[in-house]
């Protein structure tokens, strides 16, 4: 019997699974200085459309990093419209949340991915492709990580590896929720023929669904005779996940809601999912940390799937580093389980809402109840309210401090600084703190811990405070009105963990 002789690796992290939760992860650490190695079980990016919408806040947070400017120039031709809530027809509107970025960006997820890892690598990240993780172990200095021929130490493992993630079966951790009902296709196709029933462009997914003969589908145009199709039957039986996609099953769909004129040409991909629902009870368990898919699932309405995933990263990856440089106690990563569970917590609790608006065959009731739906997202505070929801703009962190800024998002704005015009986002794209300084209250020798700069600037606009410290992650930590505030308060914000909660 030949013995497999494995490679040792030494790490600071080990990140399990090469998607965009995973891949930002590696981009963040990499970029703090932490030695990162990613360990992802397919050979191959499959170059598969999957979640690729960019909502606003992950479009801001991706341009603070210098990451957007790559991605809008691969993003797909849409209609400049807002969201969707529970695939009604009325856009969500995110202009009340003063944003650069007030649509959806529509960009394929392998495309996301390759810019990730471009920028990751080159920051000095490693990703090991062809590397499925087959063994955890951690004791209270670290963690082994057994994958194919290679046992990697590390001191911490993160788990970016999906729905059905291997390092969450490996160590025995419940996954609660529900079970899904409705099992759908997702495929990336060619049309060689098309009747006037297909969408021409991306745009609102009210106009990009339909229900005929039993099914029900969402077909997005990504530009020539490329699409994305998305369906499934009313009376379908559960499939297992891992059942090949027919042509003929597709082909079956396409005839059923387009009509004869629409002609499948080929199928680039496919795969199974349904609607599932469930969450992680814990998103940390020693040394072990989970995020994405990994830590939740959840109906895939509203495009959120993508978009929590990478703002998982962006919360965890600077807290992860400061930990490991020894700029904060390890208590600090239970901040992020503190944090994001909640948010995941609401995106399965909208979802599950949107599951009834959005369902194929809708009931008298239903009906009646999409129609009120409909008339109340006309009203401005209500359409605001959703769409800073599902924009992710009106997230607020529940950190300590009594100054009204103090846990929230700080919008993008045109600030004036020594050296010239600048914006507020390209401040962060080393990934440090930020020490806004907009009326000199902050005093001149005041010491600064590591990976925190100072900037002195004025803004035309009203920033809504003298000074502010705002975390990596671009949340507001600390803010006051006077200059007495320096220095009273401000030094301990410095010093503290910059995530301290309630």
């Amino acid at each position: 019997m030949e013995l497999t002789v494995l490679t040792e690796n030494t790490t600071e992290v080990v990140v399990a699974g090469a998607g965009p939760t995973g891949l930002m992860l590696a981009y963040e650490l990499a970029l703090a200085g932490v030695e990162t190695l990613v360990l992802e079980k397919l050979p191959q990016r499959i170059e598969q459309v999957k979640g690729g919408s960019i909502q606003p806040r992950t479009a801001e947070l991706l341009e603070s990093r210098g990451l957007l400017e790559p991605l809008l120039r691969r993003a797909i031709a849409r209609d400049p419209v807002g969201g969707s809530f529970g695939a009604l027809p009325v856009p969500l509107d995110c202009a009340p949340w003063r944003t650069e970025h007030p649509f959806p960006i529509g960009v394929p997820q392998w495309e996301i991915e390759e810019v990730l890892e471009e920028r990751a690598t080159a920051a000095g990240a490693r990703v090991l492709r062809g590397t499925a993780v087959s063994g955890v172990a951690q004791d209270d200095a670290g963690v082994v990580v057994t994958a194919d021929g290679l046992r990697a130490r590390a001191h911490y493992l993160v788990a970016c590896d999906g729905g059905h993630s291997t390092v969450r079966k490996l160590l025995g951790l419940p996954f609660p929720g529900r079970a899904g009902t409705h099992p759908a296709v997702l495929a990336d196709i060619r049309l060689s023929a098309v009747s006037s029933l297909v969408p021409r462009q991306m745009g609102l997914m009210s106009t990009l669904t339909r229900h005929a003969r039993g099914y029900w589908s969402m077909l997005v145009p990504l530009g020539g005779d490329r699409y994305r199709f998305t369906f499934g039957h009313m009376d379908q039986a559960d499939t297992a996940r891992d059942t090949s996609v027919t042509h003929e099953e597709i082909a079956t769909a396409l005839e059923a809601v387009y009509g004869p004129e629409t002609t499948l040409g080929a199928v680039d991909n496919s795969s199974r999912f349904s609607d599932a629902t469930r969450q992680l009870e814990h998103y940390r368990t020693g040394r072990v940390l989970f995020a994405g898919d990994a830590a939740h699932i959840h109906p895939p309405l509203g495009a959120q799937g993508l978009n929590l995933g990478v703002q998982d990263a962006l919360n965890l990856g600077w807290k992860l580093a400061a930990v490991l440089q020894d700029r904060a106690p390890s208590g600090l990563l239970d901040s992020y389980h503190a944090e994001r569970h909640p948010v995941a917590a609401q995106v399965l609790h909208h979802t599950s809402a949107q599951r009834v608006l959005a369902i194929p065959n809708p009931s008298e009731d239903v009906a009646a109840l999409r129609d009120i739906f409909t008339d109340l997202l006309r009203l401005p505070d209500t359409n605001r309210h959703l769409a800073g929801l599902m924009s992710g703009l009106s997230l607020r962190y529940d950190l300590p401090g009594d100054h009204p800024l103090t846990g929230q998002r700080m919008p993008d704005a045109d600030l004036v600084t020594e050296t010239g015009t600048t914006r507020l986002s390209t401040l962060f794209g080393s990934g440090h703190a930020v020490l806004l300084d907009l009326a000199g209250a902050v005093p001149a020798d005041l010491p600064l811990p590591p990976r925190v700069d100072l900037v002195r600037a004025t803004c035309a606009d009203d920033m809504g405070a003298a000074a502010l410290l705002i975390r990596p992650d671009g949340y507001v930590c600390w803010a006051t009105d006077t200059s007495a505030a320096c220095g009273d308060t401000l030094p301990a914000a410095l010093t503290g963990d910059l995530a301290s909660v309630r």
